[in-house]
């Protein structure tokens, strides 16, 4: 089984976000879900992107990073939007990483190196008509394209934060799919 380490989105450690993480662990897995808002959550994207700008992007991605260091090395680093520029960091920069699970966003790899690590497999998940996602979309398919290890999955529709039960962008079909997805990655020996 996989010890993972989710990363939540920018409006927090939301009750989907709990959800996701419990559908794991019911599959056998431990996850570890750090809070890096302190308890906050919040009902839009613009009031979370305020509290993180006011905050400061870098204070949470090191408190991202913080969160790793007692847990050893040998994780399946996860995020969803905001959270991936936390995950792909360690999983790309972080000896012993075990995978990495990259949901509505993908950095360049060239952000935290000249190439994906070899022996990390890496998924990729986002929305075609998602106005964020679409502007991570290069970067997805360059990554998806670099690596044997790497899986691309882009699913119909517009909603950011589709597989958050809690959120109105939720889409229970790509949400399961998704889900599906992520559970045979993590029992195909990645942990």
């Amino acid at each position: 089984m996989a010890e993972v380490l989710l990363y939540h989105h920018i409006q927090g450690l939301t009750d989907g976000v709990r959800a996701f993480a419990e559908e794991l662990r019911r599959a056998g897995h431990t996850v570890h879900t750090p809070d890096l808002f302190d308890g906050r959550t919040f009902a839009t994207l613009d009031e979370g992107f305020g509290f993180a700008r006011d905050t400061g992007f870098d204070v949470i991605r090191e408190r991202g990073a913080a969160a790793a260091e007692p847990l050893g090395t040998d994780l399946v680093y996860a995020g969803f939007s905001f959270g991936v520029t936390i995950a792909q960091r360690l999983a790309q920069t972080r000896p012993g990483a075990r995978g990495a699970l990259l949901m509505y966003s993908c950095i360049p790899v060239t952000e935290f190196g000249e190439a994906w690590p070899k022996g990390v497999p890496v998924q990729i998940h986002g929305k075609e008509g998602d106005e964020f996602f679409d502007e991570d979309l290069p970067a997805a398919r360059e990554l998806a394209g670099s690596t044997a290890d790497a899986e691309l999955f882009v699913y119909p529709g517009d909603q950011h934060l589709f597989a958050d039960s809690s959120l109105p962008d939720y889409d229970p079909e790509a949400a399961a799919l998704l889900s599906k997805r992520v559970l045979a990655f993590l029992a195909a020996g990645t942990g």
